[in-house]
């Protein structure tokens, strides 16, 4: 094995491991925080809860992916990791506001609802991973 690789798996496992806890976090707060059951619904082929958290999901780790290319440290991440997932939040909240019956939308399976949450939330990580270049 090239002395590179070896030198750089600790590394590698380190931010690896930091993204998939924060990855984790974000994912049980965010389905704390909103007022339906993603995981139940999905369960139930509610495919407007899968768009909706797999919007979620993908707006939080685009963020997340570009600290990890430009940061030099394990706290950058998490510091970022954390700002990423506040903004995600209120990106939801946003939503929330905007769409008054996104509880029982989301609920009743209505997509177009579901596509918009997950287009701002995708939309608003993007934003968030730009401004996290430095």
């Amino acid at each position: 094995m090239p002395a590179h690789f070896l030198a750089t798996l600790p590394n590698f496992l380190a931010y690896l491991g930091a993204a998939i806890v924060l990855l984790a976090a974000f994912v049980a707060i965010y389905l704390y925080v909103t007022p339906y059951d993603e995981i139940h619904l999905i369960r139930n082929n509610n495919k407007a809860a899968a768009i909706s958290l797999s919007g979620a999901i993908l707006g939080f780790a685009l963020p997340i992916a570009n600290v990890i290319a430009h940061s030099d440290t394990l706290a950058d991440l998490a510091v970022w990791g954390v700002i990423a997932g506040i903004v995600q939040l209120l990106a939801w909240g946003v939503a929330r506001v905007a769409l008054p019956t996104l509880r029982e939308d989301i609920a009743a399976g209505r997509v177009a609802p579901a596509g918009f949450v997950a287009t701002l939330s995708l939309t608003i990580g993007l934003i968030n991973a730009a401004c996290m270049t430095y």
